[in-house]
C-alpha cells in the first residue's frame, strides 16, 4: 500500500472514530490483499477487535492472519446491524457493497481508500456536478498534456507498479515500431517509475500523481482521441483481458506481450540497459553481503518471523545483511539501512552477491543482476482466480520460493 492511499486510510478512519464508537461494533473487513492487512494492523494498534476477514476465494478461507479468520462472506453474522460494520479498502469496493447487499447484509459498509476516483455509485444532484467537473478537469489537463507536446503518442500508465513498468517497457519497443510510432510521451505515477523507465534508454517521460492521472485518464477516453494507449491489463474500459485468467493460466509477461501488447508469444523482451554505480559499493563486502528486500506496495508481506530465520541463517554464515528500504521503512533486526536509487540496485545486487525479496516489482528491476536471486512468493491466489501468485510472476532463473504455514528457511 502506498504512502498516499496509507494516509487516505488514516484519515478516513479517523473520521469513522468521531462518528461512532469502534469499541461498541462488530467489525469486518472484506478482501484479504496488503491493504486490509494494513487496515487490520491499524484497528488492532488502536485497540479494536475485528471479528473476522471477509474473502470470496476459497483457497483464503480458513486461514488466519494475526488470528483473524479469513471466512466467506455467506458467513458473516450479524446480531444488530446496528452494531456492525465492514470496512473495505481493497479495490472491489461496489462489487463487494453490492455482494453484501445481496446476502441480506444491512449494516454500515464503509471504504477507507478511494482507488477508483473517477468512478462515484451515487445519482445525487451534487455527485452529478461534482463529477462533471472532474471530468472536465481532466480533459482539460489532457489537453494541456497534448498543446505542450503536439504530434506525440501518449501511454498513460495507470498504476504505480515497478513490474508492470518493467514489462511495459519490455515490450513497448515492438508496439512502437508495429504502430510507426514517431514521437511519443510516457506518462507514470511517481519517480520510481520513471527511474524504470530510464533503464532502458532515454524517453520522454512525465511524472504525475496518481488521482491526476486518473483524471487525464478520463479525458483522454471522454476526448475519444486516438493518440494514446493504455498499457495495462487490468482496466476494463481497455479490454477485458483479465477475465481470460478465469479460465487459463497466463504468467504478467504474457500477458503483457500477448494480451496488452497484441505480440506473438516468442517475442523476446527487451532488457534494461542504462543503470548506475551504487557511490557506496565499498561498504559492501564483496560477494559476501545479502540485500533483502522484504517490502511491497500491493503484495501480502511476510511475517517479521520469516525474515528472522533468513537474517539469522545468513549471519551465521558470516554475511553482511542490508534492508533494501525506502522513505520511513525500518530494516530489519539486526540488518543495514540501505537505500540506492532505482539504477543503482543491480550493481549493489551484484557486489552483494545474494539478493532475497518478497516477490514485487523490485525482483524485476533486479532480474538480470549477476548473483544468486531468490523471490519469495506468499501462499495467495492472483485476485480470486484459481492461479497462485508463483503461476504469475514466476522468475526463470531465479530460485522461486513460496512461503506457506509452517514455513522453515533452510540452506
Amino acid at each position: 500500500m502506498d504512502k498516499l492511499h496509507y494516509e487516505e486510510m488514516i484519515s478516513a478512519l479517523d473520521d469513522i472514530e468521531k462518528e461512532m464508537n469502534l469499541h461498541d461494533k462488530q467489525i469486518y473487513l472484506f478482501g484479504h490483499c496488503n491493504a486490509t492487512e494494513e487496515l487490520a494492523n491499524l484497528l488492532l494498534s488502536r485497540g479494536y477487535s475485528i471479528v473476522a476477514i471477509l474473502d470470496n476465494n476459497e483457497n483464503k478461507q480458513g486461514s488466519f492472519y494475526r488470528d483473524i479468520k479469513i471466512i466467506s462472506p455467506q458467513q458473516i453474522e450479524v446480531n444488530d446491524e446496528n452494531d456492525t460494520i465492514v470496512c473495505i479498502v481493497a479495490r472491489a469496493y461496489a462489487a463487494m457493497a453490492e455482494q453484501l447487499k445481496r446476502l441480506g447484509y444491512k449494516g454500515q459498509i464503509r471504504k477507507l481508500v478511494d482507488y477508483n476516483t473517477y468512478a462515484d455509485y451515487s445519482l445525487s444532484g451534487k455527485t452529478i456536478e461534482r463529477m462533471r467537473h472532474r471530468a472536465e478537469r481532466g480533459a482539460n489537463n489532457y489537453e494541456r498534456l497534448r498543446e505542450k507536446y503536439p504530434r506525440h503518442f501518449f501511454f498513460l500508465c495507470p498504476f504505480a507498479a515497478l513490474g508492470d513498468i518493467y514489462f511495459m517497457m519490455s515490450y513497448l519497443p515492438y508496439f512502437i515500431e508495429r504502430r510507426s510510432i514517431k514521437s511519443y510521451v510516457i506518462c507514470v505515477i511517481g519517480k520510481a517509475c520513471q527511474q524504470v523507465i530510464y533503464m532502458f534508454g532515454e524517453h520522454k517521460v512525465e511524472v504525475f500523481k496518481q488521482r491526476d492521472m486518473d483524471e487525464i485518464i478520463q479525458g483522454a477516453l471522454y476526448g475519444r482521441t486516438s493518440d494514446f494507449f493504455i498499457p495495462h491489463q487490468d482496466r476494463p474500459y481497455v479490454i477485458n483481458l483479465s477475465n481470460a485468467l478465469y479460465a487459463r493460466k497466463i504468467p504478467l509477461e504474457q500477458i503483457y506481450c500477448c494480451g496488452v501488447f497484441g505480440l506473438p508469444k516468442d517475442t523476446i523482451p527487451v532488457e534494461p540497459m542504462y543503470f548506475s554505480d551504487y557511490p557506496k559499493l565499498e561498504e559492501i563486502e564483496k560477494n559476501n553481503g545479502v540485500i533483502l528486500s522484504p517490502y511491497a506496495k500491493s503484495v501480502t508481506l511476510l511475517p517479521l518471523c520469516i525474515w528472522k530465520q533468513i537474517v539469522d541463517y545468513y549471519k551465521s554464515k558470516g554475511k553482511q545483511c542490508f534492508t533494501n528500504v525506502v522513505g520511513d521503512e525500518a530494516p530489519l533486526e539486526g540488518t543495514i539501512a540501505i537505500s540506492p536509487k532505482i539504477s543503482e540496485m543491480k550493481s549493489v545486487v551484484e557486489r552483494a552477491g545474494v539478493f532475497v525479496g518478497i516477490r514485487s516489482g523490485m525482483c524485476d528491476v533486479v532480474r538480470t543482476a549477476n548473483a544468486e536471486k531468490i523471490a519469495l512468493f506468499p501462499d495467495y491466489n492472483y485476485c480470486d482466480t484459481s492461479w497462485k501468485a508463483i503461476d504469475m510472476y514466476f522468475i526463470k532463473g531465479w530460485e522461486n520460493i513460496v512461503v506457506k504455514d509452517g514455513f522453515k528457511w533452510k540452506n
